[in-house]
C-alpha cells in the first residue's frame, strides 16, 4: 500500500495554529521544550524504578511485598515511557539534543527498541494517524477489530469483555515479539522501514542485551526463577495494560474518525492538521493528578498537532487550539472524565465487535 497523501492548502488551519503558537511562545518568552518541573519528575520517576528495582532484586521482599513492588514498579515504567522517554523521542524534553537522546533511550533500557518505536510513532503514526493499513497502532489482529474496515471475527463479539486482558500483554509482546520481527522483515505493517545503520545495528542488540542482563538474568540469580518469572509477569501485564488504555483512549473511541485516501489517487479529505484533530481525542485535561502521571498525553490533540512542544505547555495551548477549532468549525472532541473515556472505549469495541 503507497502512503497516502494530504491535500497542500496555501491557508491553512494548520499555518493559523503555528503561528498562534508561536506568538504565545514569544510574548511569554517561554521556551516550547521542558521545564524545572518535568526534569524534577523524571527525577523522581527514574530514582522510584531504581529504587523499586533493588529493593527487588537485592533485598528480597516477602511474596506479598513483592508482587505488590512489582506492581508498581509497572506503573513507574509506564510512568517514565510517558513523562521521560516520550518527550525525550520527540524531541521536547529539552532544548539539547543529548538530553532528548538520553531521555529518548531509556526506552533502550526498559526493553523496546528506540529505532523501532521512532519510525512506528513519531514517523507512522503522528502522520497517519487512524488509517487502516498504514497506522499500525491501530492493528491488533486476530484478538482485537479497532476500526470498522478491519475484519470481523467470532471472537471480537466479546471484546470489549476481554479487552484489558489483550492491552496486559503490549509490553511483555512488544520486546520479546514486535521489535525482533520489525527488525528482521524490516517492515512495520505496509511501510518499509528505512536501511539501519551499523551503529543502529549494534545499538539494537547491545539494548536487547542489556535489558535481558538486568531485567531477566541479574533477578533469576539472586531470587530464583519462579519467583523472578511471577514477578516479571506481574510487572510486565500492568505496564502492558497502562501503556495500551492511555493511547487507546485517545484514538479508539466513539466519536473520532477512521478516515481513508481517495482510492483513485491516494489522497486524504483533509489537510494534515484537520486529520490529526478528527481522529484524536482528549480526556480528563482538568485533573492535574492524571496530567502529571501520564505526561500530559490526555492532552492528545495538543501533542498530535505540536509534538516538538513538551507536554509541560498543552494545558497553556489548548485554549489556544480549542479556540482555533471553533473558529475553523473543526470538532474538538474531548471526554472530561477518564471514566467517560472508558465508557466510550468500551461502547465502540462492543459496536465493532456485533457489526
Amino acid at each position: 500500500m503507497s502512503s497516502p497523501k494530504f491535500p497542500k492548502i496555501p491557508l491553512s488551519f494548520h499555518a493559523e495554529l503555528k503561528k498562534r503558537i508561536s506568538e504565545y511562545f514569544t510574548q511569554k518568552g517561554k521556551s516550547p521544550t521542558g521545564n524545572f518541573k518535568l526534569y524534577l519528575k523524571a527525577a523522581l520517576l527514574v530514582t522510584g524504578f531504581l529504587g523499586l528495582y533493588a529493593f527487588l532484586v537485592f533485598f528480597t521482599p516477602s511474596a506479598a511485598w513483592a508482587i505488590l513492588g512489582c506492581v508498581l514498579m509497572g506503573c513507574v515504567i509506564s510512568a517514565i515511557g510517558f513523562n521521560v522517554m516520550h518527550d525525550g523521542a520527540h524531541g521536547s524534553f529539552s532544548s539539547y539534543k543529548w538530553i532528548n537522546a538520553m531521555a529518548s533511550n531509556f526506552a533502550n533500557f526498559l526493553g523496546a527498541s528506540q529505532h523501532m518505536w521512532k519510525s512506528k510513532h513519531n514517523v507512522i503514526h503522528h502522520t497517519y494517524t487512524n488509517i487502516h493499513g498504514v497506522d499500525d497502532d491501530i492493528e491488533a489482529r486476530p484478538l482485537l477489530r479497532l476500526c470498522g474496515e478491519q475484519p470481523r471475527y467470532m471472537i471480537h463479539r466479546y471484546q470489549h469483555f476481554y479487552f484489558w486482558a489483550a492491552y496486559s500483554l503490549l509490553y511483555i509482546y512488544w520486546i520479546f515479539v514486535t521489535d525482533y520481527k520489525k527488525y528482521f522483515t524490516g517492515r512495520i505493517g505496509s511501510i518499509a522501514l528505512r536501511k539501519m545503520t551499523l551503529k543502529e545495528h549494534i545499538s539494537f542488540w547491545f539494548y536487547k542485551l542489556a535489558h535481558a542482563f538486568i531485567f531477566v538474568a541479574i533477578p533469576i540469580y539472586m531470587v530464583g526463577f519462579m519467583p523472578w518469572l511471577i514477578g516479571f509477569l506481574s510487572m510486565g501485564l500492568v505496564a502492558g495494560f497502562v501503556l495500551s488504555i492511555v493511547f487507546q483512549l485517545a484514538h479508539t473511541v466513539e466519536h473520532v474518525h477512521f478516515p481513508l485516501p481517495d482510492g483513485a489517487t491516494g489522497k486524504m479529505e483533509d489537510e494534515w492538521a484537520i486529520h490529526q484533530v478528527k481522529t484524536t481525542a482528549n480526556f480528563a485535561t482538568r485533573n492535574k493528578i492524571v496530567s502529571w502521571l501520564v505526561g500530559g498525553l490526555n492532552f492528545q490533540i495538543e501533542h498530535h498537532l505540536f509534538p516538538k512542544i513538551s507536554h509541560v505547555h498543552y494545558p497553556e495551548i489548548s485554549k489556544i487550539i480549542r479556540k482555533a477549532c471553533t473558529e475553523f468549525g473543526v470538532p474538538y472532541i474531548e471526554y472530561p472524565k477518564v471514566r467517560f473515556a472508558v465508557a466510550s472505549h468500551v461502547s465502540y469495541l462492543r459496536q465493532l465487535g456485533r457489526k
